[in-house]
C-alpha cells in the first residue's frame, strides 16, 4: 500500500520575508538586491537578511530579469584558456559576480587577441555586458557594437570606447625587475619579449627601457617570441648564441617565455643564476616549478577579475567605477644572483 503523495510546501516569497521582518515588501527588495545603503537602516537590513536566511528565501532571478530588462548574465573574453592567469581572472569575477546573483560565461577570443567573433546569436538579448582581458578595445567590436557596456582588463587606458578601466601596474613592475639586476649589478640585459603586439607587452618595454637607459652604462637586445616555452628556448638559445659579449640577465615579459629561457640556458650548459640570471612575469604556477624556482613579478589576476566585475556594476548601476592601477610585487627566488664579475 502507497503512502499518499506529501504536499510540496509553498516557495517562500518576499511577501513572508517582509511579514516576518517586520517590514515592506519595498524594503526586502532593496536589501536583497543590494541598493539598501542610504535607504534602510544597517539593523533593518540585518532583520531582512535573517529572515530571509530563516524562511529559505531565494529571489525569482528570471522574474527579475525580466522586470529589469537585464540577464544577469556577463561574457568575459580572454585571449587564450591555456593560461593560468586568464583562469584566475575568471575565477576573481565569478566569484563577485554570484555574490551579486550574476553569471559569467567564459569566452576565448578564437584568433587570441582578436577579432572576438559574437558567440550569440545577439549580444544584447544575451548579455548585460562585456569584460575583456589583455587585448585591444577594437579586438571587440562585434560585441561592444552591440550597445553593451564593455570594461577592459589590463589594456590601454586611454581608449575611450570602454566604459570602464581596470589595469595593473605593469610599468612599475619591470620598474622593480630593472632595479632589483641593476641592484644586484647586472648592465648586459636581453629583454626576451613576447610577439603578441598588445598594450600590455607595449608597456613592459617602454618601462624596460626606460628604466635602463636611466641607468647610463646599461645595454640591452631585444628578441621576441611567441607565448610558448619551446619559442621561448629557440629565441633564447638563438640570442646567446650571438659572438661578443653575453648578457648576465635576461628579463622575460611572461613566465613562460622565461621557462624557455631557463631551458636555452642549460642547453647551452649556462647555470642559473650563477651564469646567468633569470626572471619572469606573473608567477604563474610554472615560476615554482623550474629549479632554481623564477624571480618574476606577481600578479594578482582574481583581483583584477574582482574588480573587472565590480566595474561592470558599477556602470550598470549608473555608478562611478574605482579608480587607480592595482600594485604589482616583485617576488624574488632563486633564478637571479650577481653577475659572475661581481661575484669574483
Amino acid at each position: 500500500m502507497t503512502s499518499p503523495q506529501q504536499p510540496v510546501p509553498a516557495r517562500p516569497t518576499s511577501r513572508d520575508v517582509a511579514r516576518a521582518a517586520g517590514v515592506s515588501q519595498a524594503t526586502v527588495s532593496l536589501v536583497l538586491g543590494g541598493k539598501w545603503p542610504g535607504r534602510v537602516s544597517e539593523v533593518t537590513a540585518q532583520r531582512v537578511r535573517e529572515a530571509a536566511a530563516e524562511l529559505g528565501y531565494r529571489p525569482n532571478l528570471a522574474a527579475r530579469s525580466l522586470r529589469l530588462g537585464r540577464t544577469r548574465t556577463a561574457l568575459l573574453v580572454v585571449p587564450a584558456l591555456t593560461n593560468e592567469f586568464f583562469a584566475r581572472v575568471y575565477a576573481g569575477a565569478a566569484a563577485l559576480a554570484a555574490e551579486h546573483d550574476f553569471g559569467v560565461v567564459l569566452y576565448p577570443s578564437p584568433d587570441g587577441t582578436g577579432p572576438a567573433r559574437d558567440p550569440f546569436a545577439s549580444a544584447r538579448a544575451a548579455l548585460d555586458g562585456v569584460i575583456a582581458s589583455s587585448m585591444a578595445a577594437d579586438a571587440l567590436d562585434a560585441l561592444h557594437g552591440a550597445d553593451l557596456p564593455l570594461v577592459m582588463l589590463d589594456s590601454d587606458p586611454a581608449g575611450t570606447g570602454p566604459a570602464a578601466h581596470v589595469n595593473l601596474d605593469i610599468a612599475d613592475g619591470m620598474r622593480q625587475v630593472t632595479d632589483h639586476l641593476l641592484g644586484l649589478g647586472h648592465r648586459r640585459f636581453l629583454h626576451l619579449a613576447s610577439a603578441v603586439d598588445t598594450w600590455t607587452f607595449a608597456v613592459r618595454a617602454e618601462a624596460l627601457h626606460a628604466a635602463l637607459g636611466a641607468a647610463g652604462d646599461a645595454t640591452v637586445r631585444t628578441v621576441r617570441a611567441p607565448l610558448d616555452v619551446g619559442a621561448g628556448r629557440e629565441a633564447a638559445e638563438q640570442a646567446l648564441a650571438v659572438t661578443g659579449e653575453r648578457p648576465t640577465a635576461i628579463i622575460c615579459d611572461d613566465d613562460i617565455l622565461a621557462a624557455g629561457a631557463c631551458k636555452a640556458a642549460r642547453r647551452l650548459g649556462l647555470r642559473v643564476p650563477d651564469e646567468l640570471s633569470v626572471t619572469g612575469f606573473d608567477d604563474l604556477a610554472l615560476a615554482t616549478a623550474l629549479e632554481p624556482e623564477l624571480t618574476t613579478v606577481r600578479l594578482p589576476a582574481e583581483q583584477v577579475g574582482e574588480r573587472g566585475m565590480e566595474a561592470l556594476l558599477a556602470v550598470l548601476d549608473g555608478r562611478p567605477s574605482e579608480q587607480g592601477g592595482l600594485p604589482v610585487e616583485l617576488v624574488v627566488r632563486g633564478s637571479t644572483a650577481p653577475p659572475p664579475a661581481a661575484r669574483a
